[in-house]
């Protein structure tokens, strides 16, 4: 792979100005329009003569918002004014000039060894270097502060973070990220102030910890990847800036195409395995986990800054496959944003995070898509301001009262103008085989609604805990399933987290044994053993989730499938075996304010406590959904508070919560399994927004027959809408029935008396069999289409041979008719 420097990205980026119509759209008001017309909010300036000032002036001015920034603007002034404040609380509880191994925050006690509180020192230094830097807030261009930055920045490289340090202990990733991105933008801001020295005594200090954005530096055949690789080479580039490096400047931008690796890890390439973006849009971190939310937006947001940086410069980036991750935001990030809020399947960790929500993380993808927007032609450059705008416009909570400067500075000019359109939510289903994950949406009975379910297997972890953070994530991967609706926005974020009961995350099926709090146990992605895990999809409309589960204690094993059409999901279980303590099926637990009574109805009588033993034919849920039984099984159904803390999930040095206590009413509905338990099933149906009526009705009227639930299957037919439905789950081979299969698989077919189409995946990615072969028993005699791994004969029977080895788990599918 070559970085040949012979053409631009993007070019310049262009300046922008509000309209009067435009800002009177955005409803800022008079005064703001004439202060801001004909005014841009930030654009970097001309490269200056000397390149290193030039890209140094760009930087700043992406921190800050530059000289052009509206400080009359009242979202602008109000973000100057909490700048101000910061940098004042920080100031005033600051030590003005440390003692030699001294502290600069009493609260941060400083170890030569852990780089935890040496980073947070350093952003909040930044803090007070940002207010320093930008107009309009009351520190900047402050004389004193100016005189104690320079002090404390020679004081932070001589003593903690120096050319010379000691063994190093504690998170890799402040040594080699966390003070390299906060030390080169502090250096950045306050370059003026510095000597020829300073730059050079600080800039060989991260020398030291991070010689090669490639790899780690203790690790040294440890290629980096995905969001850490991003971060890295955006390091470099900054500090090779400060410094007046080109050859850093040159390596960090080539560490974007892995030039060093051959491309193995380039950000401009998709991976078969492993962390990175995949062809299906799946991007994995960690090795195992489904982590667009977090890591893949610190590589869309890393590679975003440096693309910026960069242009129009003697250092590009020009790599050729910049496409793959520039298509990242319409077939990795957008499918797993719901009503501007990233969901929890792919947020890992992060979901334990008090300070991060899950409306930051898409807020994120949101400011790089902006950020992008600057610099690349059509069509991306109008598909990502609509997505930012729809995806800011749509969630509930304001953006704009907690942006950046440098954010708004891009996402003002777009909100208020009225060219860019606002998409809706669009029913439909997608499956990404690689990451094990789905997102199904839908419209239906008055609501608009997104369900997706975590799984795990051999190949993607169960969870994620470690560094003191989600402490209590043990059954984050055991097959949770989400209903995100559009009207109950803050059902993931708002108190949810630190508040529901660990052993009952809805969806699954988990043992009540009680487990101790993980803070103190490292850090660890906890494996699962079974093969079958993941599902299919068929048109883009309908598909399935499923897992064979052994949970991590080994006392709980079970089948699960999530079966999902326009207006329900069916949820079965069979095999459930319990010992130990008994166990739960979760069918919902949905969190409300403290203090609320949740109208959590079962076969029409409201539950106001607990109430277990019962046999309901169907139950319902005020404002949130229906819920169908099928067939007779021992049911609990709860309301009460529960109170927990941020800390308790999160203890982490740099991310831990508080110990506030939080409230939160629950309506639970659980399936009993208790100890003892072999070969148990469930089976229920949620319908999404339907009210007490339409439950009752659909209770009678649905049409679903189950044609097996046990250890080797699960098949169901349904009548819906004027189709037929048939979703098979194939956890063994299966001889007999209205679908055969001689090996593991998933398949769903669709039709009517006319024409079907039916789709096959490999849930297992075909480690147990590289051929397989289905039969289905409908009578569709021409085939019209068909995927070439797919080798389709109609009849009486529809016979297919599926070749679906490295497939990656994805679905492939034929059309047919009768005649």
């Amino acid at each position: 792979m070559t970085n040949s420097n012979s053409t631009s990205v993007a070019g310049s980026i262009a300046n922008r100005t509000l309209s009067r119509r435009s800002l009177l759209l955005f409803g800022a008001g008079a005064s703001a329009a004439v202060a801001l017309a004909g005014q841009p909010f930030w654009a970097p300036p001309a490269m200056a003569a000397d390149e290193f000032d030039g890209l140094r002036q760009r930087w700043a001015d992406y921190i800050t918002g530059g000289s052009a920034l509206d400080t009359a603007h009242p979202t602008i002034a109000s973000q100057l004014r909490t700048m101000s404040e910061d940098a004042a609380r920080f100031w005033d509880s600051s030590v003005k000039n440390p003692a030699v191994d001294g502290y600069i925050w009493s609260d941060y006690p400083m170890s030569k060894s852990d780089a935890a509180n040496t980073s947070n020192t350093y952003s909040r230094i930044l803090t007070i270097a940002k207010a320093w830097a930008t107009v309009g807030t009351d520190q900047f261009g402050n004389a004193e502060i100016a005189a104690t930055l320079v002090l404390w920045y020679r004081r932070m490289y001589t003593d903690w973070y120096s050319v010379n340090p000691p063994r190093r202990t504690g998170n890799w990733w402040f040594w080699e990220i966390g003070i390299p991105r906060t030390l080169a933008d502090l250096s950045i801001l306050i370059d003026s102030l510095l000597t020829a020295e300073d730059r050079k005594t600080a800039t060989d200090a991260i020398r030291v910890q991070v010689a090669n954005p490639n790899i780690r530096r203790d690790i040294p055949w440890l290629s980096e990847t995905g969001g850490n690789r991003a971060d890295k080479a955006l390091a470099c580039i900054l500090r090779g800036i400060v410094a007046r490096n080109a050859d850093d400047i040159a390596l960090g931008r080539d560490a974007l195409s892995d030039i060093q690796g051959g491309g193995k890890a380039s950000l401009f390439q998709y991976v078969t395995s492993g962390n990175g973006f995949y062809a299906d849009g799946s991007y994995v971190d960690h090795d195992k986990l489904p982590y667009v939310g977090t890591y893949g937006n610190v590589a869309i947001g890393g590679v975003a800054r440096s693309l910026m940086l960069v242009a129009g410069s003697s250092w590009d980036v020009t790599d050729p496959n910049k496409a793959v991750i520039l298509d990242a935001a319409t077939k990795s990030f957008a499918p797993f944003i719901f009503s501007g809020r990233m969901m929890a399947t792919v947020r890992g960790r992060a979901v334990s995070r008090q300070r991060e929500q899950d409306y930051h993380n898409a807020w994120s993808t949101a400011n790089s898509l902006m950020l992008m927007a600057t610099q690349i032609a059509e069509p991306y450059r109008s598909t990502y301001k609509s997505m930012a705008k729809t995806w800011l416009t749509s969630c509930n909570v304001d953006y704009t009262k907690s942006a950046s400067l440098s954010d708004l500075s891009r996402a003002l000019p777009m909100l208020a103008d009225s060219s860019i359109p606002v998409q809706r939510e669009l029913p439909g289903h997608l499956q990404f085989g690689a990451q094990e994950r789905m997102v199904h949406r839908s419209d239906s009975n008055g609501a608009t609604w997104a369900y997706t379910v975590s799984t795990s297997s051999r190949r993607i972890g169960r969870y994620e805990w470690g560094n003191n953070e989600n402490n209590l994530g043990w059954h984050h991967g055991d097959g949770v399933g989400y209903l995100h609706l559009a009207s109950d926005q803050g059902q993931f974020s708002e108190g949810f987290w630190p508040t529901v009961d660990p052993y009952r995350m809805p969806g699954t099926t988990a043992s009540l044994t009680p487990r101790p709090n993980g803070a103190a146990s490292g850090t660890g992605i906890p494996p699962a053993s079974n093969l079958w895990g993941g599902g299919v999809g068929l048109a883009g409309k309908w598909g399935t989730a499923g897992m064979d589960l052994t949970n991590s204690l080994g006392n709980v094993s079970a089948k699960k499938s999530w079966f999902l059409l326009d207006e329900v999901v069916i949820a079965l279980g069979s095999g459930v075996n319990v010992t130990g303590a008994d166990a739960e099926t979760i069918v919902e637990n949905r969190s409300f304010p403290a203090g609320s009574s949740p109208a959590l109805t079962v076969d029409g009588t409201k539950v106001t406590s607990t109430a277990a033993g019962l046999t309901p034919s169907y139950a319902h849920l005020e404002g949130i959904a229906g819920y169908i039984f099928l067939g007779s099984q021992a049911v609990r159904a709860d309301v009460a508070e529960r109170t927990g803390n941020w800390r308790e999930i999160n203890s982490g040095s740099d991310t831990g919560g508080t110990t506030d206590p939080v409230t939160r009413t629950y309506a639970t509905l659980s399936v009993q399994h208790p100890v003892g338990t072999t070969g148990g099933k469930y089976g229920y149906v949620i319908v999404p927004g339907a009210s007490a009526e339409r439950t009752r009705d659909l209770a009678a009227e649905l049409e679903i027959e189950i044609l097996r639930q046990d250890d080797a299957a699960h098949i169901v037919r349904v009548k819906q809408l004027g189709r037929w439905f048939v979703f098979a789950h194939f956890f063994t081979a299966v001889a007999d029935g209205p679908v055969r299969s001689d090996a593991p698989c998933a398949v769903l077919a669709s039709g009517t008396d006319v024409d079907a189409k039916v789709a096959v995946s490999s849930p297992t990615k075909s480690i147990a069999a590289a051929r397989i072969e289905l039969e289905l028993d409908r009578p569709f005699r021409k085939v019209t289409a068909s995927d070439p791994r797919l080798q389709v004969k109609g009849g009486g029977v529809v016979t297919i041979n599926a070749t679906l080895s490295g497939g990656a788990g994805a679905s492939f599918e034929a059309a047919l008719k009768v005649v």
